[in-house]
Parts: C-alpha cells; structure tokens; sequence
C-alpha cells in the first residue's frame, strides 16, 4: 500500500490543486550574497547571488529569474529574464565592481504560472583595498622594545622548572603583555549618511563609538596564523556618532597573538605585543567624506585588566578603570602616544566567518561551602566564562576558579584534567554593585569556585558579598540550521551532548576542547564534518578552515594536524604533527561543503592544496604503502586510550593515502584537468592495489588484523573488491557481536564503522550498538551525568569532557533514520529515506537548507508507517518508504503512508 495525501486536504480534487497553484505567486525572501544578507566586506568582486522562495502551492518553482544591480542610483547590471531555475550561486555578469563599495540588488521571479513576484532591494559592500590605507599598526610598545620571544618555536608547554624558560619570560617587558585602552577624538559637523569601520585588533580587541559598543562580537577577529593571514571586522556605526565631538574606544588583550603566560601553559607563541588597525569611512550627505585612522595621534593608557591569557586566565582591578575614558569630554592629558609598531606579515583579509558570541548563561543549581570557598555547580558544562555581581570595599578580591570536575577527596574544583593554574580575580572599586566578567580568555567548565568572598548571605563581614554569580555559553555565533529528536531518549540525550560539545569547540576555529588545549585538530572536520553541516550554517566557516589549511601548509604539501599551528612539535613528537587521518580534512572538506551547498568554490580554490598533500602522503610511503601517524587515535579497548591499539597505524595511513588519492582525481575530473586526473588516478590505482597485497587475507577474507577498523575502513573508502565486500562484511559483523554488539574503533574508525553498517543495509546493528547504557556507548555517559559529550566513552577514565570528536553518530541520525540526503551537489535535489530500525516509534527531524527547510516527522502505529515530509520550494525530493517503493516530489507538504 502506498499512499500520498496533500496536507492541504486529503480530498482535495485536482482543479482545487491547480487554483492553488495559480492563486498564489512565489515569495522571495533571504536574498544573500556570498551566502551573507547584507554583507560590508565581502572578498570577491565575481559575487554569487542567492535567494530563497515560499509557496503556499504543492509543486511550485521558479521558470524564470531577472537581477538588477544598482551603484549610486545607477543600473550596472539587468541579467534581463533568464529562463533558469537556478536560485543559488548565481553569477555576477556585469560591469566590473570596485573595491570599498556598496551596491543595491534585487530579483524578480517567474513562477511555474509565469506569476511574478519582486523582491525588495537589498545591499553588499565589497572589501576596501587596505593595501592602500594610510591606517599604521599602533600599540603601546615596539616589537624589539618588548624583549617577546616572537617566532614559531618549541614552546610546548614551557616548563619554568627549566631556569631557560624562565630566562625568557622574565626577560620580557610586562607592558607588552598588559591590555591597553586606546583613544581617538573627532568631529562630525555635517549630517551623516553612513559610517564605515575597518578594525583589527590583535589578539582581540573591544570597540566603542561614545562608549556604546560597535557589536555582542568577542573575542575577534577569529584566530589565525598571523604571518600568514590576519583578519579585520567590518562595521557599520553612523546610528552611534554624535555631531560634534566623536570618541573612538578600543581595549585590547593578548589572544593567541601574543601567547605568553605565567600561569597554565600550553604552549608560548607570540607574534609581538597588542597592536591597532583601524580605518574608519565617514560619508555625509554633501557627498563629501571623511577618513579617520589609527596613527600615531591616537594616545592610550593602561585599561584595568592587569592579566590576561589565553590559557591563564584574567585579573581585573576595577580601582583602575576610568569613567567615560570612551566617551567625549574625557581629559586624557595623562594619557601617552602611541607608537607606531609595524604591520604583522599576515594579508589582510576580510573575515567573513561569523564571529564568537555570548549565547547562553546559566544560574547556579547548587552551592556547597568548603572551608572558606564557596562551590557551584552550574548544572551546564560549557565553553566560556564566569560573571558575578559584588558588593564590598575598595580593594577587596575575589577569586574565581572554574572547571567542569570536583576533586573527590575534597570537593573542590578540580583542574587536573583540564589544565591549570586558570583563574580569574576581581578587585573592588567599593561602588555599590560591581558587575565583572573576563574579556579575553575564556575556560571550559561546570563548577564554580570562589574564594575570597560571601556568597549569597553574609557570613564574614570583612569579605565582600558575591549576590549573584551566572555562566556564559560562549561559541560561534553561526546559525544552527538541523534538529532532531526521536522516541529513543538515549539518541535524544546523545544528540543534545553532541551539540554542547560542539558549541563549546565552535570558537574560531573547530577546537578539540576548550581548556587543556584550544586547538584546531583537523580531524574533527571532516570525521564529523556531516553532523557539523546537518546542524548548522558553515557556508563561511570551511572556507576559513580552508584558508587555515592553506596558511600552514609546508612547500612539500604537508598539511599539518593542527591549524592554525601556533606550536611546531619537535622530532620526538612528529607523529602529533603529521597524520593523515588529520591532513586529509584538505581533501575531504572541499567536497562534503560541494555536497551540502553545491558550491565548488573550495574544490577549485584549493585544489592545489589537495594535490600537494597526497603528494606529501605519497612522499613519505614505501611502494605506496605509508606507515606514519596516529592511526586509529582512542580506540576502544581495555587499554588505555590513546595511539591506536587494536589497529596497525600503516592500514589506516595507506587507506588515507588511497581515499585521498580518489577525492583529488574526482575533483580534477569534474574541473576537467585531466593531467592531474590521470596522475592522481594512477596514484590511488597503485595504492589500492598495495593495500590489497598486504593487508588483504584472502583465507579469512578480512583486513590487516581483523578489527572493526581494518574491515570498515575497506568498506567504506571502496578498497574492497565487489566479489569479497559480503565476505567482509560478514566478518566485520561477527567481530562487532564477538564485542557484545559493541564497538571497538576510536576517533577515526567511528565514522568508517557507523557509514560502512548504515550504507550497507546493516542499520539493526547500528541500533544495537547504540541503544544501551554501558560504555562503550553514548547511554552511559548519560547516565553518568555528563552534560556535554566527553573525550573518553567512560569520563572516569579521566581526560576531557568537552570534547565532540566521538559525535560521528549525529550523522546517522539525519541521514539514515531521518533519512535527509542530497542528492548531487547541495539540497537542489534530494532524498529522504527514513530508516524506521529497532523499536523506534517517531522520528522528527529537520534541515535549513539554502534553499529552505526540510522537515521529516514519521511514526509507526498499528502495522503501518506514517511519514509527514515539507520539501522547500523550487527544490525536488525523492521519498522512499520502508517498503521499497519510490515517489519524486516537488516542493510542498505531503503524508505518505505504507503497510510495514
């Protein structure tokens, strides 16, 4: 039996569909260019334009599609009605644009009735040429007078037990580690039309116009490799000035810029002391303009913030802040010029990626005294940072110390697993209630400790009193863009730990957790890049991981693990550094952002990334068998977790070597260079047929040692030969139900595990793997109690547990019981083939497409499967039933239902 019911009405006749169609015409909304509304900066001046469409009709679309494009009140482009469907990733055909300007567009559709709709008029700016500002690079100290250790060197971890590390920190100037405030005065006299500011600074920076921030943005720009890349953020601000007397306010800390810490260390690196790029457009209605810049007429001060790093923590002694220093009518006579310090050898570039954000906060659950602490849980482990409110006297301290665990023998805070000593402290200024929180630095924690202080009551009147204290979620201000939920609670709760611990590593770069390290381990990106691209918008953030790649890059194609890469490993620890289960993301990632938004712009950006890292893999293989790196990183075992232990490293680095091999000969194919297609063709035919000849047993029918890993990674990458695929299959079955029906890979294998199952018929298994409470699994994290998705299957065994990297299976739960697919190249066509396996009753699942969103909500119920699907407009869906049979949709909303 297969039915489809329009939901409209399940008797609705035919000529009550086609009055639907005719009566109503498509709604344009969400019209983007370079994937952005309204962008100020964007980085080409070859734009694509998209655009979104709603209808109330069943099986609308778009015929036809007119765009105009206006500059000064001036047509410099009509594509005239172009007979297309195409409503994403249209090009810009006509007169060349201009750096630094902003051009007005709209659009005019055609639908299936040849109705038409017009959008409103939006805008994009187009990046200024900096190349040519007059804007310096300004700060508080020199370079050469901060005495920094500037330079990409071994500081990993810098022990001050070794007196040369010592030596080193001490020798620097403490000014070029301080956060300074810097200052500018200027005037607008004439009426203001727009105003335009371009900033950048490094670490980060906060700015103000008359003391109103510019932006809820922190911690920008977004780190980078900065002798490579160096971003700067756009704003838009005329709503802020004054006529009259203007003040230009920026408070700069260290970041990753200027890394040099005395309290936790993970590593040192340090590209030279805070520093100012600022370049301001201010158009008035006259036509005139006027620029303002950072030079050296700008003066600054020390700002109240007395520590701040990255990994350490921050101080901040509020009997030195300085009322309205932001604002007009400030004497800043006391205030020193600044000195011009030299741009850092990064390009400019605009950043496009969204940027990090307070999103979330959380009160506390519970609170427990300790002695003389004060401890709180906050029920929420997270990425980001304390606030409290304080009442006291004038240079009373309060001390805050975060972590996401308690020591168990006294019931502390813990930081051992995590990293420490990271603290923040807080001086009074005695004012009433004083609001704090940190400014550049942030922590990955649960539990609050604060010392120094009352908490809620007064208990000790020569302490102050902390009246309330909240946790800020920081992460990626990215939109989220999927949701799903099922009748199984340990997928729901997985799915939920999953997110938070993605969020918590969604900073500006992909991390691997956001206390002990910080740092942009590439695997995660394409190892659990699908479940990163069904839950959010990431059309602006692999393009940056991309550029990262890019930027560290070696010239013999090495792409190393860990991007940017602010630390270089020495030779004991080169196998941290060169993997290519972690380099491979260059590879990958280009063709899963062509699978989820159809753009080939990152295939064809970077190809030449991609060809040069197969060239490193294949430079450092052996008859095309390569044998470095980590291998199947954290498998799972009763060994420690760790280097790979149930796998032989050389199986997985040449299946890498092949799989990367593959992906570069199919993009020189589809960008017809077939010089590059044969070789790269031949490379992965050569190395197949090696991985064959030695890791294939043809008695038992199984790869290298046998394990879960060895079998599916032969599976999934298509090493295999088509007559032995059941065979080892079969096998890799059996080895999962030798385990109890439990998994045995780690960081790398679970993906390859979890798709060789799901795409080949085995998704009972998959469900049996999953839907348990003992470890290894997802159930007994949940019973455990974590809040976010941590780094070992078992939390006890210590470790983080704010790490995503075994998150693989969010992939499974939209693309396989949801069943949401494209089919090509982004969601233009799709599939959804739901998978209704074990004893799931429901499933509602959803995916914001460019095109609009995908919803799916199916359930099982006396003998039959119900499936509610909404397909987006102008877009085509493909709905197979569990019974087999097919149906091709266009845009709409639709019931299907079959006998199971």
């Amino acid at each position: 039996m297969f039915t489809c019911l329009l939901l409209k009405k399940a008797i609705a006749s035919i000529c009550l569909l086609l009055f639907t169609i005719s009566t109503f015409a498509l709604d344009v909304k969400k019209l983007t260019c370079e994937f952005q509304e309204a962008p100020l900066a964007i980085n080409t001046l070859n734009p694509r334009f998209g655009w979104q469409l709603a209808s109330e009709a069943n099986g609308d679309k778009q015929t036809a599609y007119q765009i105009t494009v206006n500059h000064n009140g001036v047509k410099i482009w009509d594509s005239g009605k172009v007979k297309s469907d195409q409503s994403q990733l249209v090009n810009y055909k006509g007169k060349s644009l201009q750096k630094g300007q902003r051009y007005v567009w709209s659009v005019k559709v055609w639908d299936a009735k040849g109705k038409t709709t017009e959008s409103n008029s939006t805008y994009f700016q187009t990046e200024p040429d900096l190349t040519k500002s007059k804007a310096k690079w300004v700060g508080a100290i020199t370079r050469e007078a901060s005495n920094l250790p500037i330079g990409r060197r071994d500081f990993h971890g810098p022990s001050f037990k070794k007196q040369a590390n010592k030596d080193v920190y001490e020798k620097v100037d403490q000014l070029a580690l301080r956060s300074i405030m810097l200052r500018k005065s200027f005037n607008t006299n004439k009426e203001v039309v727009r105003a335009i500011i371009y900033v950048s600074g490094l670490g980060h920076y906060n700015l103000s116009v008359n003391g109103e921030k510019v932006s809820k943005d922190i911690f920008t720009p977004v780190w980078s490799d900065y002798d490579k890349t160096v971003y700067y953020n756009t704003y838009q601000v005329d709503t802020l000035l004054n006529k009259g007397e203007n003040i230009l306010g920026v408070t700069l800390g260290n970041g990753f810029y200027n890394a040099v810490g005395n309290r936790y260390r993970k590593l040192w690196v340090t590209f030279g002391p805070p520093t100012l790029f600022l370049e301001m457009y201010v158009y008035y209605k006259d036509g005139t303009e006027e620029v303002i810049v950072s030079d050296t007429s700008w003066k600054y001060d020390l700002s109240p913030i007395t520590f701040n790093d990255i990994y350490g923590g921050e101080d901040y002694d509020a009997r030195l802040e300085q009322s309205g220093w932001d604002k007009s009518g400030f004497d800043d006579s006391a205030w020193k010029p600044v000195v011009e310090q030299g741009a850092p050898e990064g390009t400019l570039r605009s950043q496009v990626v969204t940027s990090v954000r307070r999103m979330k906060e959380y009160g506390a659950t519970s609170m427990s005294k300790i002695d003389s602490s004060y401890v709180l849980d906050m029920g929420q482990n997270l990425a980001g940072y304390p606030e409290i409110k304080v009442m006291g006297k004038k240079g009373q301290t309060v001390k805050l110390t975060v972590g996401e665990i308690l020591n168990e023998e006294t019931g502390k805070v813990s930081q051992k697993q995590s990293g420490s000593p990271h603290t923040y402290s807080y001086t009074l200024k005695g004012d009433g209630v004083e609001t704090w929180h940190p400014e550049f630095t942030y922590y990955g924690f649960q539990y609050i400790q604060i010392d120094g202080a009352n908490v809620l009551s007064m208990q000790d009147a020569d302490k102050p009193l902390v009246v309330d204290v909240k946790s800020h979620f920081i992460h990626n201000s990215t939109p989220e863009r999927g949701h799903f939920e099922s009748s199984n609670e340990i997928f729901n709760k997985a799915h939920i730990l999953i997110k938070n611990a993605v969020k918590s590593n969604m900073q500006s770069v992909f991390t691997d957790c956001p206390h002990r390290e910080k740092l942009g381990w590439l695997e995660e990106t394409h190892l659990n890049g699908p479940g990163l691209l069904y839950n959010w918008d990431l059309t602006q953030f692999y393009p940056k991981i991309m550029q990262d790649m890019k930027d560290a890059q070696k010239p013999g194609g090495l792409v190393p693990t860990i991007v940017p890469e602010y630390v270089v490993f020495d030779a004991s620890l080169d196998v941290f550094r060169d993997s290519p289960e972690w380099g491979i993301a260059s590879i990958i990632d280009p063709w899963l952002y062509y699978k989820f938004y159809g753009d080939d712009s990152l295939l064809r950006d970077y190809f030449d990334v991609m060809t040069g890292y197969v060239d490193h893999m294949l430079s450092r293989s052996d008859n095309y068998i390569a044998s470095h790196g980590l291998g199947d990183w954290y498998d799972y075992g009763e060994h420690r977790a760790g280097f790979s232990k149930n796998s032989p490293v050389e199986v997985s680095a040449t299946a890498h070597l092949y799989y990367g091999a593959h992906l570069v000969a199919e993009a020189a194919k589809m960008l017809s260079r077939k010089d590059f297609e044969k070789k790269y063709r031949e490379i992965a035919d050569n190395t197949k047929k090696a991985f064959n000849d030695k890791f294939f047993d043809k008695n038992t029918m199984q790869y290298g040692n046998g394990s879960q890993f060895c079998n599916a990674v032969a599976i999934f990458m298509g090493l295999v030969d088509p007559k032995d695929k059941q065979a080892v299959m079969e096998n890799l079955k059996a080895d999962i139900h030798k385990h109890g029906d439990r998994l045995t890979t780690g960081d790398v294998g679970n993906r390859y595990l979890f798709q060789a199952l799901a795409l080949n018929g085995e998704n009972e298994l998959m469900y049996l793997m999953h839907n348990h409470t003992d470890a290894p699994g997802y159930g007994f994290q949940i019973n455990f109690g974590v809040t976010t998705l941590s780094e070992q299957w078992d939390p006890r065994k210590g470790a983080s547990w704010n790490h995503f990297m075994m998150g693989q299976i969010d992939e499974w739960f939209f693309r396989t019981l949801a069943g949401i697919e494209p089919m090509a190249s982004g969601f233009k066509e799709f599939k959804i083939e739901p998978k209704p396996v074990g004893d799931l009753e429901w499933v509602k699942a959803d995916h914001e497409t460019l095109y609009g969103k995908i919803t799916v909500d199916w359930k099982k119920k006396d003998g039959f499967f119900n499936l509610s699907v909404d397909v987006p407009a102008n877009t085509r869906a493909t709905v197979v039933l569990p019974d087999g049979k097919k149906q091709v949709v266009g845009s709409g909303k639709y019931n299907f239902e079959c006998k199971m």
